[in-house]
């Protein structure tokens, strides 16, 4: 079975919670994902991006199976002299690692980003103890470009960041 992108919706909530309330999912993302994840998380982060949908800078979509959320992926197109490039981050329910899906994700929201906006360069920073995540974006054409030495402070400890890049083709 092969996943779909598609927008945000407040019946997701469940399963947003559900899934996303995961300290191995928290341990590899920004601290801005909340860890525990609570109702009311889901509940800010869904009005954020159901009323957000219009805007241009940015592209936040559910990672579905069927059509059941079993992750997230976003991009967010960068300013000023960066304004060419996007970031793209993303978080797969546990129950589903390891068969694809988040390669297949990034492919198809790259090419909808490369297709729709004016952007010349997409990139992931991954902490380097996230040996899954590299392999995703090399599975999803995107290249090391760099590691940052120490970049990161991730539960009190500095990790070096794995910069990924994928240019327009």
């Amino acid at each position: 079975m092969s996943i779909q992108l598609r927008p945000y919706r407040f019946s997701d909530k469940q399963d947003l919670v559900r899934f996303a309330n995961n300290p191995r999912i928290a341990a590899n993302v920004r601290d801005a994902f909340p860890s525990p994840y609570t109702a009311a998380d889901a509940d800010y982060w869904l009005n954020d991006c159901i009323k957000g949908e219009e805007n241009k800078s940015q592209i936040n979509r559910v990672i579905a199976l069927g059509d059941q959320l079993i992750g997230g992926i976003g991009l967010i197109r960068q300013k000023d002299v960066y304004r060419f490039n996007a970031e793209i981050g993303y978080w797969l329910a546990e129950p589903y690692w390891g068969r694809g899906f988040v390669s297949e994700a990034v492919q198809q929201l790259s090419a909808k980003a490369f297709a729709t906006m004016n952007i010349h360069r997409i990139y992931a920073g991954v902490f380097s103890y996230n040996k899954a995540s590299m392999r995703v974006l090399e599975k999803a054409g995107f290249t090391l470009e760099a590691i940052h030495k120490q970049a990161v402070c991730k539960s009190d400890a500095y990790w070096d960041e794995y910069l990924y890049v994928k240019f327009r083709p």
